[in-house]
């Protein structure tokens, strides 16, 4: 099936005991035995180890993504710590230099002490990548396109790479979602999904999801289940739900992000304020010949832009926007934007000048109208 069709039929059983077209939100912890004090067969036990809201969830995230299993998070983060944790002690992993800052930070401030070392690198240079292999290595990591800067990572390049050296190779596929980009396609092991973004699509959900094919050792793949359910860093029934129903429109609403980006980026590009659109729709970027070849339907709805000026320039364009709101996250249905230094501190090596943008689907004339009337005021 299509992801349009998925994205709306797949675990949607209904309610068979009153022929509920739309599943209801089972809220119950705990689920009784039968009559003889035995499990039943196929029925939930307790609501940390799984929740039919739950299961239902997964069964569509795996699908979406073309997996074999999904394994659903109270976060982003704990679905990414899941990774980590499975990796064990005294691991290596590849980082993209221009990561997303909180994923660099828990390796380095909760896993430090497990002997777990990190190399940031640009992933767009497969040389790079490659003298930083060391005997440790256990994950290359890949972020594409990148937060906040859009690179685009050739995934099938450092997949072959990383299968000739025996390491597995994870994607954070937040940001182009499956609708752009298939990372399981390009040989990839496992992915993961801040689903508070997209997948939600409307800022109010925050949980995480991993999603695994057969590649991935099975040990691997039940060590990510236990750190879910014997560490309880679980979504609840009603989030799951929430996210459930939240993803019925993603296939709708997912090329009207695109659309309205690539007309953002275009107009923004020809703007005498801004020094640089970091998006790779534009046919002047850097990375738009290996989006093209990787990102199908479009070329997602997030981008970033260097404001001259510097940092008292760029905020003062957050501040004369009305319509677009200045607050951190992404991928919900109102356009947003974020001065990434300020957000990610002492640390960041996010450009003073920088802005992120994720691109809503308000209408485009809109949008285009609010930042032209704020840049004017620069």
């Amino acid at each position: 099936m299509k992801l349009e069709t998925l994205s709306i039929h797949t675990g949607n059983h209904g309610e068979p005991a009153t022929g509920a077209v739309v599943p209801p939100i089972i809220l119950s912890t705990t689920f009784e035995r039968a009559e003889d004090g035995n499990f039943v067969e196929g029925r939930d036990i307790y609501a940390r180890a799984s929740n039919p809201n739950r299961r239902m969830l997964e069964e569509k995230l795996a699908a979406l993504e073309g997996g074999t299993d999904a394994i659903a998070f109270s976060s982003g983060q704990a679905a990414t710590m899941s990774i980590f944790h499975a990796l064990g002690t005294n691991s290596h992993v590849i980082l993209p230099d221009d990561i997303y800052y909180g994923t660099r930070y828990m390796i380095e401030s909760l896993y430090a002490h497990w002997g777990m070392t990190c190399t940031p690198v640009d992933m767009t240079d497969i040389s790079q990548i490659r003298k930083a292999i060391k005997k440790n290595t256990k994950l290359i990591w890949i972020e594409s396109p990148s937060n906040p800067s859009l690179k685009v990572t050739d995934i099938e390049a450092v997949v072959k790479l990383a299968q000739s050296k025996n390491i597995l190779t994870g994607c954070d596929n937040t940001w182009a979602t499956p609708y752009f980009t298939k990372p399981f396609d390009f040989g990839v092991d496992i992915i993961m999904h801040s689903t508070t973004k997209y997948f939600g699509g409307h800022s109010d959900i925050l949980s995480g999801c991993i999603i695994v094919n057969e590649s991935l050792p099975q040990d691997l793949k039940a060590k990510i289940r236990n750190f879910q359910t014997t560490g309880g860093v679980i979504p609840s029934p009603f989030d799951c739900w929430l996210l459930f129903r939240s993803l019925a429109t993603f296939a709708v609403r997912m090329p009207v992000h695109a659309q309205n980006a690539m007309k953002l980026a275009t107009f923004l590009e020809s703007c005498p304020q801004i020094e640089k659109v970091n998006y790779p729709g534009l046919k002047a970027n850097e990375y738009h010949k290996v989006a093209k070849k990787q990102m199908k339907n479009g070329f997602g709805g997030m981008m970033s832009v260097l404001v001259k000026g510097g940092q008292e320039s760029a905020l003062k364009l957050t501040s004369e926007l009305k319509l677009v709101k200045h607050a951190t996250s992404l991928g919900g249905v109102e356009t947003l934007i974020e001065h990434r230094k300020s957000a990610e501190g002492a640390h960041s090596v996010s450009p003073d000048n920088l802005l992120r943008i994720s691109v809503g689907i308000e209408n485009i004339e809109d949008l285009i109208e609010d930042f032209r009337q704020a840049l004017d005021r620069l």
